[in-house]
């Protein structure tokens, strides 16, 4: 029973291999994300860093900006 659900009637080294792939590439493509976020995070906590008064301010009001800076802001 068990052995059918691995072989499924001959196609089961395919249905396996291309999920197997398929899971390789998710989490390469992750691993990938998570190191340019990162990235991207420590270039924005940087330049957040040498922000003068004025700039913070402005930069709270930006809608884009908003989430980002209150992460960053509780980091450093």
């Amino acid at each position: 029973m068990i052995l059918d659900l691995f072989i499924m009637n001959g196609y089961g080294l395919y249905v396996w291999s291309a999920f197997a792939f398929t899971l390789f590439n998710f989490l390469v493509l992750y691993k990938v994300t998570s190191k340019q976020f990162i990235k991207e995070h420590d270039k924005f906590a940087k330049k957040y860093k040498s922000l003068d008064s004025d700039q913070i301010i402005l930069a709270h009001k930006q809608s884009t900006n908003r989430t980002f800076v209150r992460t960053v802001a509780h980091k450093i």
